[in-house]
């Protein structure tokens, strides 16, 4: 499997690239909109054909490409089933599996980031979206979030998955690449050592400010972009 990692400078949202070489079947999941042409570049050196885009979540820093790649590639825009979005080619549900090429994706349903939230588990990789982060998690103060329901994703799904499960997050601000399972098991301060109560009491004093693009962003992935 050819696996590429892409990381926007301005959100520090990841890009996923996953391809089969012998189908030419390939998927970007969480695409960035100003960062569609490098997308495009790598697909066309390698002469991949993209099947599905896959947003984990409607995110509220960056706005998503999918939309702009559907119309330029023809891939169908994947969110999870309840994502309000109604521009998405299909809404995926809590254990339903897409492929390219021999490869699963096992949709994952991960909410507490926000009520759609989804992870994506490919063979031993899992992509985390928002939901989990190397030494940390994301937000729960905005778009309907909830700290129970996110301290239910990682620790009731996320964490039972095989300690050597490879970590993907949807941002990392620190340069961090991957993780593991273990590992944030292990080391991540939002999770390790805490109690539901606590880790809910540290969610709700974080005062972060909004993001920045947030009042642009939401309403333009709510129609993919475009």
């Amino acid at each position: 499997m050819y696996f590429k990692q892409f990381q926007d400078p301005e959100s520090f949202t990841y890009t996923y690239l996953l391809a089969d070489l012998t189908s030419k079947e390939a998927v970007l999941i969480d695409p960035v909109k100003e960062r569609v042409e490098d997308y495009l570049n790598e697909l066309k050196s390698l002469g991949l054909h993209l099947k599905y885009t896959l947003d984990t979540h409607v995110h509220a820093d960056h706005i998503t490409g999918s939309g702009l790649l559907r119309e330029k590639t023809g891939a169908e825009s994947v969110l999870g089933e309840y994502t309000k979005a109604t521009c998405v080619s299909k809404k995926a549900k809590d254990g339903e599996e897409l492929s390219f090429g021999p490869y699963h994706i096992k949709v994952i349903y991960t909410p507490g980031h926000t009520p759609c939230h989804v992870a994506y588990l490919v063979e031993d990789r899992l992509f985390t979206g928002d939901a989990l982060f190397i030494n940390g998690c994301g937000r729960t103060d905005f778009q309907g979030g909830s700290a129970e329901s996110l301290w239910e994703s990682v620790v009731g799904k996320l964490f039972k998955l095989p300690p050597d499960t490879l970590v993907y997050p949807g941002h990392d601000y620190k340069k961090h690449r991957v993780s593991t399972i273990q590992q944030e098991k292990d080391l991540n301060p939002r999770f390790h050592q805490q109690t539901k109560a606590s880790f809910v009491d540290l969610m709700k004093h974080l005062n972060l400010p909004d993001p920045k693009k947030i009042h642009e962003a939401v309403p333009a992935n709510e129609t993919c972009g475009l």
